[in-house]
């Protein structure tokens, strides 16, 4: 063979050499990320090819699927009472995938799921229809209805969580959308998935779980807890020597306060009317450092994982003083998710153990064989048991005697506490303020519930008429109340 021949033959021979290698690489090292991949068009027939599982709420079904009688995806998802539980469910789509739950467990819901193989095989010799499994979740549908109709207009969000198991009961987020108006892919829903994008008010937005918001007042339970736990407050009753006008660390500007009689005012009491300058003074005598380990023993400055993810709540860790006392009484660049302060109230309720939340209890196979069963699991103690107890004291004076009445239960053998929240925001606070409330229930068993509640806008409300006690309130008892029912 000649020299130019054999160049050919060799240049020939490494061309395909690197056939070779790309097909095996595609073919083993990339095969499961191509072929799960969201543009292949194979993985979204697959998806619909069967009928999807179920997710369960109350041993009911709140999804289903219909045959779509097209020649491509044969199922489409269907959705019982959608927008509320839009928040949870998410939406499996034909045309634009899946979000939360539907995502996450789509494996299991299409019984693709790798724990599903002896069913898929068992089902090959029996002749039965493919089917998905089910997912059942740890919510309770009256409280979920009472939060979704509490909400009504307003945008907001509201969590109610079990405080002893982490189980998440209710997840309401306004407003919402229909997830059975973009299932398929007809133009119909191409015309719905535009107009969702489109809308200003954000409707397929997780409130609950993906908007952090400044917590305004209802933080100051953090930094009650903070001041306890550093010995900084040893006497609830006791006057904790804050002057009027207090003036805020590194500058001359006075903390304003919104209550009288703020002066040398107890915690108790300062808790009980929410004074700023108490909350802020104390949170400089306890310090950033020791307020951001606090925070973060709440869950702070980490996703949390229900298992859809939620935002991270923020406590800055590198502010001055001024900025620390003013982050105190939840101002500042404190940020939160309704979900966390549902998770601070739990911890409180729950004498200072923080269970980890989630709203996936069981996965099931399509012959209802079990999966998976999720156990509740310790995440943390923030506090001391007195400490809880002494803030459980407080946030009950609030509910008894404070702004908190509007969410009194006025049941036998029930305890109620709670804290408002008016949280400004925007270029010099100049935005309409959000309206928080965070409250737990309490029987002689111990604490069944506690909610975070927001409402970010209220149409036809007056800036005046804004106020935790007000607007927030009044839903969180809802919930409590849908709770302590359904318990019996």
């Amino acid at each position: 063979m000649n020299k130019p021949l054999r160049r050919v033959a060799i240049f020939c021979g490494l061309l395909v050499l690197a056939l070779l290698v790309r097909d095996n690489w595609i073919q083993f090292v990339r095969a499961d990320e191509l072929s799960t991949h969201a543009t292949n068009r194979r993985v979204q027939i697959e998806r619909y090819a069967n009928e999807r599982g179920n997710i369960i709420v109350d041993g009911k079904p709140i999804t289903g699927s219909v045959d779509s009688k097209d020649e491509y995806y044969k199922y489409k998802r269907t959705y019982v009472d959608g927008p509320m539980w839009a928040p949870v469910t998410g939406f499996a789509s034909q045309a634009y995938d899946a979000t939360q739950i539907e995502k996450i467990e789509d494996g299991i819901l299409t019984g693709n799921d790798d724990r599903l193989f002896f069913d898929r095989t068992l089902a090959m010799f029996t002749g039965e229809k493919k089917k998905g499994g089910d997912v059942v979740t740890t919510l309770n549908g009256a409280a979920q209805k009472a939060a979704f109709e509490g909400l009504g207009k307003k945008t907001g969000a509201v969590v109610a969580i079990e405080p002893k198991t982490g189980k998440i009961l209710a997840m309401a987020s306004t407003p919402s959308y229909d997830p059975s108006s973009i299932a398929g892919y007809s133009r119909a829903d191409e015309k719905a998935w535009i107009a969702l994008e489109k809308d200003k008010n954000k409707p397929k937005l997780n409130r609950a779980l993906r908007e952090i918001y400044p917590p305004g007042s209802v933080f100051k339970v953090v930094t009650a807890a903070a001041a306890l736990e550093n010995r900084k407050v040893t006497d609830i009753n006791a006057p904790t020597k804050t002057p009027e006008p207090y003036i805020l660390p590194l500058s001359t500007v006075p903390m304003k306060n919104h209550a009288q009689g703020c002066e040398n005012a107890s915690l108790n009491r300062a808790l009980e009317v929410s004074c700023n300058s108490v909350f802020a003074k104390l949170g400089d005598e306890v310090g950033r450092d020791k307020m951001v380990e606090m925070a973060e023993k709440f869950g702070f400055n980490a996703e949390q994982y229900v298992p859809v993810r939620s935002a991270a709540s923020v406590y800055d860790k590198k502010m001055d003083r001024g900025g620390n006392a003013q982050s105190s009484i939840g101002q500042f660049n404190t940020a939160t998710t309704p979900l966390q302060m549902a998770m601070v109230t739990a911890a409180i309720a729950n004498d200072g153990k923080l269970m980890k939340p989630y709203m996936i209890d069981e996965l099931r196979a399509p012959n209802v064989d079990l999966v998976k069963k999720n156990e509740p699991e310790e995440m943390s103690r923030p506090v001391s048991q007195e400490t809880a107890q002494q803030l459980q004291q407080m946030m009950e004076n609030v509910v008894s005697n404070g702004t908190g009445g509007n969410a009194d239960l006025k049941m036998d053998g029930v305890k109620v506490g709670g804290k408002t929240g008016t949280a400004q925001h925007g270029e010099k606070n100049a935005k309409r303020p959000y309206a928080w409330f965070i409250s737990y229930a309490k029987t002689s068993e111990g604490s069944p519930v506690a909610v975070a509640v927001i409402v970010e806008d209220s149409a036809g409300t007056s800036r005046e008429d804004i106020s935790g006690g007000g607007l927030a309130a009044p839903i969180a008892k809802a919930v409590m109340k849908a709770v302590l029912k359904t318990r019996g």
